[in-house]
């Protein structure tokens, strides 16, 4: 009888697809096998490129003359630790009995290069159709979708290609630049940083990230703070007052004067003093009231940047942790694919979001949530979400935004704390989308004295919306600002609270008491330090650090690696001891070693510290996978980088 094979990512994910397939086969060694299906699975790689020395003995040891290093033919070979599982997936590939193979994979650009190396490797059963299975979840009703959908293997050779171009440009990369470096710059950082010998490892995506924390590290260390000088009106009544800060405008005596720092603030308190005393006995003006409704939407759905950066932030939990966490839920049926981009919803799954949502209400036994769910029903809260922002189709690649997927509450129970925690946090991000907005009255006004201007704004919520989930930490706000936007401090914030009832009675052109004047000290700031999970959103968006706009458009939503390897990369950076990470706050900063490694890079070859270069080259990626350009095209244009830096720097030296 013939026979279907499907090949899974990891043995826990082919026990749910024998599961929904109902096979009552018989588990044997590294498979399962019934009349109909047989299932088996990868356990992470079993196919890696071979190292140089495999092309020839004497690539072992690094020479200049050998660089750069670009094979016409690749070689890949077993890895030793998993040979005895790919001897099993190969020999049922080749199976004659077998009609249909599915690629069942992680439905990703890394999960699709996994299995190809397997194929490539095993030579499948020529007469075999070939098919990929591409899910969401591994709940049953998708896990039979996708099968009974799976399309042929030939519609992802375009992923494919992209995949194998990823290995090999990270690869070539990798083993040339690191070379190069390490043979001219070696014994200098080794005798810098007082160590016998130092491999200078230099990545795509990885020495890019370096930069950004390097850069970032010191621009903090040399930081100078300025101080300078605000000035703020107490104005209104003794027990009824607001304060308003003072910004200089065309109008002002102060226009243009060497004295001010920024335009609201001095560069010496005496001159701020000093103005205050001029502006004694003058009368004080409404000039202008405006009244007016503010509404506020839910956030987002989470893609995977944006919940390991929430996590890092709650939790204080590096971004693999979350991704692993994340990847058990999956696995337990519990959210939908973890590795996605998107932080939106598909057209097809909104208009069945009623599903995920009922299963939430019926399964899941946690107090907080359940009222909210409460609220929505007795509220009718309309979940036809498809012409929201949270809908929509050109914002995604390969996956969704992660939601919870209603659906196995039957291994909640348990899991750990943490998983269960950070399952909450998806949960109420996901119910916030249907709640109403939150709507805020506001009012800001600007007082006149003797053409001099004070302004002053506030806001109170008034009706919670989606923020009764998020629940932040004050919901009235009443602030004055300057136009940096930056607010007065805690104290008087919380003084003002009350004050936004008085906001509303001043009427325009009329006469305000002064109470008196402030001056009020401050200081620039310098920029904070990245943590772990501020990083994946900094490469996630790297297009937003690069200067060329046209350029910056171009590349927008190719960032920096990819959702499924930026954590990974953070990982590696700490364990060759580039950075340090706190593991209390999370908080990175580079080591010694990471600084003299970026100023080699810096002095050397500073576009790999840029993100232009390593977006650009991760949106070349991309436009292979949507089929814009050849495959051959891109590695083309890598070899002849390649091969133009190693000559300029060869030369150079």
């Amino acid at each position: 009888m013939a026979k279907k094979l499907i090949i899974t990512e990891k043995p826990s994910v082919a026990m749910e697809f024998a599961k929904v397939l109902n096979t009552s086969g018989t588990r044997k060694n590294g498979y399962i096998e019934s009349e109909e299906w047989i299932i088996t699975w990868c356990v992470g790689h079993l196919v890696t490129m071979s190292y140089p020395e495999k092309y020839d003995e004497n690539l072992k040891f690094w020479r200049l003359d050998t660089l750069p290093f670009i094979p016409t033919n690749w070689k890949y070979e077993i890895i030793p630790a998993v040979q005895n599982q790919f001897n099993i997936v190969s020999q049922l590939l080749q199976r004659e009995d077998v009609e249909e193979i599915y690629n069942a994979g992680d439905s990703g650009r890394e999960g699709e290069y996994i299995q190809r190396l397997v194929f490539m490797m095993s030579n499948p059963n020529p007469n075999a159709k070939m098919k990929r299975v591409w899910i969401d979840s591994q709940t049953e009703e998708e896990i039979k979708r996708g099968i009974e959908e799976a399309k042929d293997l030939k519609e992802y050779d375009s992923l494919s290609d992209a995949a194998y171009l990823r290995a090999k440009e990270d690869y070539l990369i990798g083993i040339n630049f690191s070379r190069l470096l390490s043979i001219i710059f070696g014994k200098r950082i080794a005798k810098n940083i007082d160590e016998d010998k130092v491999s200078i490892s230099v990545g795509r995506v990885m020495t890019c990230v370096l930069g950004m924390v390097v850069s970032r590290e010191r621009e903090i260390v040399n930081f100078i703070k300025v101080p300078y000088f605000k000035i703020t009106g107490n104005f209104g009544k003794e027990n009824e007052s607001f304060k308003a800060e003072w910004k200089v405008t065309e109008e002002s005596s102060m226009f243009g004067s060497e004295k001010l720092y920024n335009e609201t603030g001095f560069k010496k308190v005496e001159d701020a003093q000093n103005f205050i005393i001029s502006l004694k006995d003058k009368k004080a003006i409404v000039k202008e009231v405006k009244k007016s409704k503010q509404k506020e939407n839910a956030p987002l759905l989470f893609n995977l940047a944006e919940i390991q950066n929430e996590c890092t932030k709650k939790f204080k939990i590096k971004p693999d942790e979350t991704l692993e966490i994340i990847q058990n839920l999956y696995e337990k049926k519990l959210v939908t694919y973890p590795r996605t981009d998107a932080r939106v919803l598909s057209t097809a799954v909104s208009k069945v979001i009623g599903k995920n949502l009922n299963g939430l209400v019926k399964g899941y036994k946690d107090e907080e949530v359940q009222g909210y769910l409460r609220k929505m029903i007795q509220e009718k809260y309309s979940t036809n979400i498809a012409k929201t922002k949270y809908v929509d189709d050109s914002k995604i690649t390969d996956h969704y935004a992660i939601i919870p997927t209603g659906q196995g509450f039957e291994n909640f129970d348990k899991l750990p704390d943490l998983d269960k925690q950070i399952y909450k946090v998806i949960a109420k991000r996901f119910i916030q989308i249907f709640y109403p907005p939150a709507e805020f009255s506001k009012v800001s006004a600007i007082i006149v004295v003797d053409k001099e201007q004070f302004s002053v704004s506030g806001k109170v919520c008034v009706k919670q919306g989606y923020l009764e989930i998020a629940k932040p930490q004050k919901s009235v706000e009443n602030k004055s600002k300057s136009s940096e936007g930056e607010s007065i401090s805690k104290d008087d914030l919380e003084s003002q609270e009350n004050s936004l009832e008085i906001l509303t009675k001043l009427k325009k052109n009329t006469e305000v008491n002064v109470v008196n004047y402030e001056t009020k000290s401050a200081e620039t700031s310098p920029p904070t330090r990245y943590n772990s999970g501020s990083i994946i959103l900094a490469m996630e968006n790297a297009g937003k650090l690069i200067e060329d706009e046209e350029l910056r458009e171009q590349i927008k939503g190719a960032g920096i690696g990819t959702s499924a390897t930026r954590g990974g990369i953070i990982e590696k950076l700490e364990r060759i001891k580039y950075i340090s990470i706190n593991n209390k706050t999370q908080i990175i900063t580079p080591t010694k070693k990471g600084e003299a490694i970026y100023d080699v890079v810096e002095a050397s070859m500073p576009d790999m510290l840029n993100p232009k270069l390593t977006a650009s080259w991760e949106k070349g990626l991309d436009m292979v996978a949507k089929k814009e350009i050849e495959a051959g095209e891109f590695m083309s244009k890598l070899e002849s980088y390649i091969k133009a830096k190693i000559n300029k720097l060869v030369i150079k030296r």
